[in-house]
């Protein structure tokens, strides 16, 4: 039973996923600190974010969708600042195809309901 974001199992992985960005960027060298290291943390919260307000967005069909679509262009933003991480020897390579994983994980999921939204949505009484 789902009552609330938290109970989704697609934010339970973009939450952890994020966590897990947070931990290893603390490792991310001090000159990256407002740039790599920011962008990456920010955008992988965000998925976590734009899940829980298209959670609370279900009334409407189109804002719901539009949450969805943030989640999943974060996500996928998040991928590529993966990618350079690796670049810039950040981050070990398995730890990166690890996380890419785990978000094409996420994003699979996030386009599977972007893709049959009306089972999500909240039904008018």
């Amino acid at each position: 039973m789902i009552n609330n974001h938290e109970d989704l199992q697609v934010y339970q992985m973009a939450f952890d996923a994020a966590m897990n960005i947070f931990e290893l960027s603390k490792k991310f060298p001090q000159e990256e600190k407002y740039s790599l290291t920011d962008q990456i943390r920010r955008s992988s919260r965000s998925v976590c974010a734009n899940l829980a307000e298209a959670w609370r967005r279900r009334r409407y069909k189109g804002s719901f969708l539009a949450r969805l679509n943030d989640a999943e262009a974060e996500a996928a933003e998040t991928q590529v600042w993966l990618k350079f991480a690796v670049k810039c020897n950040y981050l070990e390579l398995h730890q990166a195809r690890e996380l890419y994983s785990r978000y094409n994980q996420i994003l699979g999921i996030i386009v599977n309901i972007t893709n049959y939204p009306d089972k999500w949505l909240l039904r008018n009484s």
